[in-house]
């Protein structure tokens, strides 16, 4: 039991969500990040589907890696990556429509993110199955959090709602206040992202380039 709760798997489980997050240490997942964030719904599922295929990715990996030959193991890894990304996105058009529309393309463009490639070739082919099930449930953690941070202020300050239901008083829009339509474009995203990034490397000196 110690080792399934050793300072170690924290690490690697925590470690993502703060001192080295994919999106905001790394910088990876950006696109989809900036592409799905709009509304907090479709967030949080893009959330959960990336953190569901990392993990189980990752643990696949890990328990075929010694028998993998190392010319094709880009292969291997991408064939096991669209495999569980065909699955989740068959069981999001199956019980949530209208949010895998919402989704569109960005579902299957899952196999490109760079943070999943990353994790399988920096941590499941060399590490064992637990560690690397916790490594990908981390960093899907951490690429979650993010998404949810920057859709929870575009879709309450762009739309004035939360889950599709209205947060800001009628009573606010009868005293002249407007929804902000920039928080809808793409560019916001960024800007958020961005906005996200110094502020945590302001407070973590250690991130910060020399």
């Amino acid at each position: 039991m110690n080792k399934l709760i050793s300072d170690k798997t924290k690490q690697v489980l925590l470690g993502p969500l703060s001192k080295n997050n994919p999106i905001m240490v790394q910088v990876l997942g950006i696109c989809s990040a900036l592409a799905v964030t709009a509304k907090l719904e479709p967030a949080l599922v893009m959330g959960i589907s990336v953190t569901v295929i990392v993990a189980f990715s990752n643990v696949i990996i890990s328990l075929i890696r010694n028998t993998i030959p190392n010319r094709i193991r880009i292969i291997v890894q991408l064939v096991v990556v669209a495999a569980l990304v065909t699955i989740v996105s068959e069981i999001l058009k199956a019980f949530a429509y209208d949010v895998s529309v919402q989704l569109s393309v960005y579902v299957g463009l899952i196999i490109t993110n760079c943070i999943l490639m990353g994790r399988l070739e920096a941590f499941a082919m060399s590490n064992k199955p637990w560690e690397s099930f916790l490594d990908g449930l981390g960093n899907g953690f951490g690429y979650a959090l993010i998404l949810i941070i920057v859709s929870f202020f575009r879709e309450l300050l762009g739309s004035g709602t939360l889950l599709g239901y209205t947060i800001i008083p009628s009573s606010f829009y009868e005293s002249g206040y407007m929804n902000n339509g920039l928080m809808l474009m793409p560019p916001m995203a960024l800007i958020l992202v961005a906005c996200i990034i110094w502020i945590h490397r302001a407070k973590n000196k250690e991130l910060q380039e020399k």
